[in-house]
């Protein structure tokens, strides 16, 4: 089994949909996110976000997630494909939640990734599984929010991204911070 994180599926959709349908390939664009993707742009693209002030910068241009939380939900009882939650790129071998802000992803020969936080998820996802929000949106021992369903970030530097591609972390200097939501 290989542990080196690594991209295991890639997603884009024009459409502003729930889900995300797989795609061969996918072409990051600096500054603006996933070509042909319905959140690419240099301004907020998800509609929540766009109704709250459509200036504001895209901190969400790529969606991370961790395919190890499939096999986590399916142990829950939920069954859950990469892409059915809309990320743009879903890992292997790397715990993207515990990524602190500002660390870099480099991602096949070319493209670099900047993490910027955490994706809060929807109420939408109650309608694609009931009960999938509470485990994705929990407490932890200390009553403290838990954030499960992936990160976000912005792409410094654009290139082709594919299955198999292996993920380079590199980490800020610190003091780290936290990722919070965005």
């Amino acid at each position: 089994m290989n542990d080196s994180p690594r991209v295991v599926a890639v997603h884009r959709d024009r459409e502003h949909r729930f889900g995300k349908p797989l795609a061969a390939a996918i072409e990051l664009l600096e500054g603006l996110g996933v070509a042909g993707d319905a959140h690419c742009g240099r301004t907020v693209q998800h509609r929540s976000r766009v109704r709250a002030g459509p200036t504001q910068p895209n901190l969400r241009q790529v969606h991370l997630m961790h395919g190890e939380l499939f096999d986590w939900l399916a142990g829950r009882g939920f069954t859950v494909d990469p892409g059915a939650l809309g990320e743009n790129i879903t890992t292997a071998g790397l715990d993207v939640l515990t990524l602190p802000r500002g660390a870099l992803l480099h991602i096949g020969g070319r493209a670099v990734v900047e993490v910027t936080g955490l994706r809060n998820p929807c109420s939408q996802i109650e309608d694609f599984q009931p009960g999938l929000l509470r485990e994705l949106v929990g407490r932890n021992d200390d009553g403290g929010i838990v954030r499960r369903a992936g990160i976000m970030g912005v792409v410094l530097r654009g290139g082709p991204v594919r299955a198999g591609d292996r993920i380079a972390v590199e980490l800020p200097e610190g003091p780290w911070q936290v990722l919070d939501r965005v």
